[in-house]
């Protein structure tokens, strides 16, 4: 990963917007094209390090997640280190400008393209955060024609291209310079098809449902991109592309999630909450828990269980359920409870606690004024 700063890298400041990252990558993409800078071995790396900034300023949740946290913030992102620039030209093609940024400098056939990457989505629930799961999906996607065999021509159907002379590049002169581009006949492959293959009509691809089965690991959060590589389309020299899978968890109904920890409510009596006891806490492993509710315990007091939470995606360490005490209010009272309840209510008018009372003298130095407030007390 690169070490410096992204914004840094590309020449921006953190309000640029999206379309002057784009332009940013662009202009350093063909300052440090590796044709353009042959006897510069530094060009390479920033060409590198260009492309992995784009990477993550490009795509509005990496950024967000950098902006805030830092590069620590996008641990659980498929963030790709590139190795080679085939791998960059394919990547950002759409950036680089495909063929028109390849013909430029030269560069068309003799780099290895890579096929289409394709993009699903699945929904899973929190119980499968906790245990990580599989889906195996049906995607559709091109192959290769069987009955020719990618070609895209019947038998002796192929013959050089006249244009190129089976080159794959064509080259014009301007001024003292030779340009050299991607032949336009031919495509860059040096051939033309003369008798087109009938199963594929001449592309050498059909489209064909086929299952590939995701492993989602434990402890992922929604909104993270899964990668599968080489599971995309083939390219015509037979390098696929990869498969990007968006991973979303579905809103529980009883528990909140924080990272690796969660968050449920348990609502308890007045009773409980004064004198203590214990209650039952749902937990995603299927096993209640009995929780030991303090003498005294205040609505919204946070209980923390050690480990009842979600594992983390990177060390498999799980977090904590903390449960948040609700003290519930009565209603519907039988006149018995009603009764108690006056009692205690009575109770309480003469052995105010010392919190109450203290609040209740402030309320009386807001409306009277200290003077007066000190003077009723005494």
């Amino acid at each position: 990963m690169a070490d410096r700063d992204y914004y840094e890298i590309l020449g921006l400041d953190r309000e640029a917007s999206q379309a002057d990252v784009k332009k940013a990558y662009r202009q350093m993409a063909l300052k440090y094209h590796p044709d353009r800078n042959p006897d510069d071995p530094r060009a390479a790396d920033r060409f590198k390090e260009a492309a992995e900034a784009y990477e993550v300023l490009g795509d509005a949740q990496k950024r967000q997640r950098y902006d805030r946290y830092g590069k620590a913030g996008l641990e659980g992102f498929d963030i790709h280190h590139f190795t080679s620039f085939d791998e960059i030209f394919s990547a950002f093609s759409d950036v680089l400008g495909g063929s028109m940024f390849d013909d430029f400098f030269g560069a068309g056939p003799r780099r290895g393209q890579r096929g289409r990457s394709l993009r699903v989505s699945v929904e899973i629930g929190l119980e499968e955060v906790l245990t990580g799961t599989e889906r195996t999906m049906s995607v559709r996607r091109a192959e290769f024609c069987d009955a020719c065999d990618g070609r895209g021509a019947a038998p002796g159907g192929i013959r050089t291209c006249n244009a190129c002379r089976g080159h794959g590049q064509v080259e014009s002169r301007q001024g003292f310079f030779a340009v050299r581009r991607t032949c336009p006949r031919c495509g860059g492959s040096g051939t033309v098809i003369t008798d087109p293959c009938e199963s594929c009509g001449g592309t050498g691809r059909v489209q064909r449902d086929v299952d590939i089965t995701i492993q989602i690991p434990a402890g992922i959060e929604s909104g993270v991109r899964l990668r599968l590589r080489a599971e995309g389309e083939p390219s015509a020299g037979g390098q696929r592309g990869d498969l990007y899978c968006d991973v979303h968890v579905r809103r529980h109904e009883v528990f909140e999630r924080d990272g690796a920890d969660l968050f449920c409510e348990v609502p308890i009596g007045y009773p409980t909450a004064a004198l203590g006891g214990e209650v039952e806490v749902p937990t995603l492993d299927g096993e209640p828990y009995e929780l030991e509710i303090p003498c005294g315990t205040q609505s919204g007091e946070m209980l923390r269980l050690r480990r009842l939470g979600l594992p983390d995606v990177r060390t498999g360490r799980r977090g904590d359920l903390i449960a948040r005490i609700v003290v519930e209010t009565p209603v519907d009272m039988t006149p018995r409870q009603e009764e108690l309840l006056r009692e205690l209510a009575e109770i309480e008018q003469v052995n105010v606690s010392p919190k109450r009372r203290s609040f209740l003298q402030m309320v009386k130095e807001y409306i009277y004024g200290k003077e007066q407030a000190d003077a009723g007390r005494s």
